[in-house]
Parts: structure tokens; sequence; C-alpha cells
């Protein structure tokens, strides 16, 4: 039988990590940049290359609550500032946070796979939403001039 875990098993192993979760984690990463990057300075609460702090095992549990908080705040602020029709107060955040409260759930013994589950339910929706501001945002280009620029 020789070595149990043999070198090519490990090249499997990374490679399946990046299809099912490196992949999806970089284009998520990259909407949520997309859409603070379509929000004008003066808007923005976190600056659009942040969220790639996120890609970082164990830091990201926290780290994303800022996430989450920064982009609805930001989204808010830009909505109102070019006049925008909003109907959530603060775009995407309760989903957001509790994405982000059943991904910090996972690590709780005997809770941590219905927690998984919960968190990649609300992760797409979180995603979903994030992408449709985005989407609102590109559809209004016609931003107030911010002073100064």
């Amino acid at each position: 039988m020789g070595d149990l875990l043999q070198p090519w098993h490990l090249m499997v192993l990374l490679f399946v990590f990046g299809i099912f979760f490196l992949i999806p984690a970089i284009f998520y990463i990259l909407t949520l940049q997309k859409t603070l990057h379509q929000c004008g300075p003066v808007s923005r609460t976190m600056e659009p290359g942040m969220v790639w702090l996120l890609i970082i095992p164990f830091v990201n549990l926290v780290f994303h609550f800022f996430v989450v908080l920064a982009i609805s705040k930001s989204v808010a602020n830009e909505f109102a500032r070019r006049g925008i029709p909003s109907y959530d107060p603060q775009p995407g955040q309760p989903v957001g946070l509790a994405m982000c409260i059943c991904g910090c759930c996972t690590l709780v013994p005997f809770l941590g796979f219905a927690a998984a589950l919960a968190h990649l339910v609300l992760w797409i929706i979180y995603w979903v939403k994030v992408a449709d501001y985005s989407r609102r945002l590109s559809m209004f280009p016609g931003a107030i001039p911010v002073p100064g620029m």
C-alpha cells in the first residue's frame, strides 16, 4: 500500500479546493470590489482593494463583518448622492450580517454543518444583492459631481 497520502493526492486536494472554494471566492470579492469602486470616493467607507483581505483564512471571519457594514453604508451614501431610489435604508446589511454570523457559527461543534449550509445560502443571496446594487449604480452613471474633483 505504501504511504497513505501520496504527493498527487495533495495536488488533487488543492485542485478541488481551488475549484469549489477559491474560484467562487475570487469572483465574489471582485463583485464587492466593483461595487465599492462604483461608489464615489466621498461615499465610500472602505477602499475597494481592502476587500481582498477576505481571502485570508480565519481573518475573513471577522473582517467580513466590516466589509458588509462598509458596503451597506457606501451604497446607501452613493444612492443618496446620485438620487437613486432605494427601498432599503441599509442595503444588504441584514442578510450580510446574518451570513457573517452563520460563518462564525461554523466553528461551533454540533452546529457547524447546519451553520455552514445557512452560510452558503446567505452568501449566495448577499452576493446577488451586492451584484444588483452594482448593476443599479452602473445604470445611473449621472453622478452628482464631487467638489474638488
